[in-house]
This record gives C-alpha cells, structure tokens and sequence, in this order.
C-alpha cells in the first residue's frame, strides 16, 4: 500500500507543436509507443483520485504496477491525438484544465497552442478522464497575494463545474510550484489532493496536497521512458533540473520577499 507510484506529467500531444510548448511536447508516435509499453509491462493506470482514495481507505491496496498518466493545461492534441490510445488499451487519465486558456466563453487568450473546447472535455470525461484543475490563467500561484490566488483557484472550480456539472476533486500546481500557503488554499478551495513536479515517486508520505511527477518530454526516447516507469535512475536523469529548480527558487524567494516588503511600505 505505500509502495511508490509513477505519476507521468505531459503537455502537448503533437506533430508540430509551438516552439513555446515544443520541449515538453510529445509526438503522437511517441505517445502510442510509451502507453503500449505500460501495456506490455502490465502496467494499472489510475485516475488521481483514484490512487488518492485508495491511499486514504485503510485495508485497500493498489492494483499490480500502478501509474498514473496525467496531461497539464489543456492542450487539443489530448484529445485528438492521446484519446484513441488510452481508449484502445482502456487506460484511466487525468486532465488539469487551465480554464482561461480553452477555447470558449472563459478564453482569455493565454493558451500556448491550439487549446482544447469544452465540447471536447466533456468528450474526455464522457470517456473516463479525470478532469481536474489548473488554475484560470495558469500563473506561479506562490507569488500571488491572497486575493488573487483564491481568485484562480475558484474561477477554475467554478468554470469547471459549470461546465461539466460536476466539482473537480483534484488539482495541479501551475508550473509545479507551491508552498504551505498554496497548499494550504488548495485545500480550502474544495480540491481532494493536489500534483507538484519534483521529477520523483509518489509515495503515500509526501500527504495528497504534494504528490510528486515525472516529467515526459519530447526527448524522452523509450528506453528512458522505460526507467522512469520503473523507477530506476530518476535521480540521475533529473539532475540538471532539479539544480535548476533549486537555483530559481533563491530568485523567485528574493522576489517574494521584495513584493512583501513593498507591499509593507504601502
């Protein structure tokens, strides 16, 4: 019950994709190949708030080889080009919307390529997709007053309700980023449990509001995929990331710090 689980986070499923999104992109070949290896290898995969309630139910276990795959943002090639694959092979997903970048009456132009409809979410969830938050307009919620950050994170529940009838339970931190606040927000908004990055496992330990993902890239050849599906050398594969996310994280605390004390001064 507390073995670790893969989470696979990807972006854009497509042929050509922006140059914006072009290296956390997957080509849909690609994309078929890595779901029919999960196949192979006998894989379950698990909506979030599947794995969520299981972890949270005491005497359940998690099924043989679980994983979870979930798609950030929004992006249209989920639908045209990764839902034929999960429906061939039967596989749960989950979706995190970022509701102001889809196309249609709450689009408010900030979507990074050609973005889903809502007509084609509901076809997501119709399917079995989990579809789940992402903020309204996809900024780093940790940098965002109190005001703000409760804004995106109700006008995405609220958007996603009205839309498809039903509360979305689970959330993803735009950009992975979050902190004791953000969390803490999360949580208050009616979200269930909650995604980071962290290029790790998810273990039951890391609580439901900072469960950890790996990230799929367009350079992600299948041997690599492989590893990270079998936990193996995760480490070593994100090691120029995670030197990254430490160093921008000292930018982004300065950053902060000098917004509150300016905000003190005011």
């Amino acid at each position: 019950m507390n073995a670790p689980v893969p989470i696979l986070m990807y972006h854009s499923i497509a042929h050509e994709p922006t140059l914006e999104t072009r290296a956390l992109s997957v080509s849909p070949g690609a994309f078929t190949e890595q779901l029919e290896l999960l196949g192979e290898r006998g894989f379950t995969p698990l909506s979030t708030a599947g794995l969520a309630a299981i972890w949270r139910t005491p005497g359940r276990t998690l099924p043989a080889r679980p994983v979870l795959i979930t798609f950030d943002d929004g992006y249209e090639g989920v639908h045209r080009h990764a839902l034929p694959v999960l429906a061939k092979h039967g596989f749960a997903s989950t979706l995190f919307v970022s509701t102001g970048w889809l196309r249609g009456a709450h689009d408010t132009g900030g979507g990074l390529d050609v973005m889903l409809g809502w007509d084609q979410v509901r076809e997501l969830a119709a399917a079995g997709t989990e579809i789940g938050g992402h903020s309204h307009t996809h900024p780093q919620l940790d940098q965002l007053d109190d005001d703000d950050l409760w804004f995106e994170l109700r006008r995405c529940k609220e958007i996603v309700t009205d839309e498809l009838g039903t509360d979305p339970a689970s959330f993803a931190y735009p950009y992975g980023y979050s902190s004791r606040r953000v969390r803490r927000m999360v949580r208050g908004a009616g979200f269930a449990q909650s995604l980071a990055v962290g290029n790790a496992l998810a273990r039951r330990s890391q609580g439901p509001y900072a469960l950890q993902r790996v990230t799929v890239r367009r350079s992600t050849g299948i041997e690599e995929f492989e590893r990270l599906v079998e936990g193996r050398a995760i480490a070593r594969n994100f090691a120029r990331d995670r030197a990254h996310t430490k160093g921008y994280a000292v930018v982004r605390r300065a950053r902060q710090a000098r917004r509150k004390a300016t905000r003190t001064r005011v």
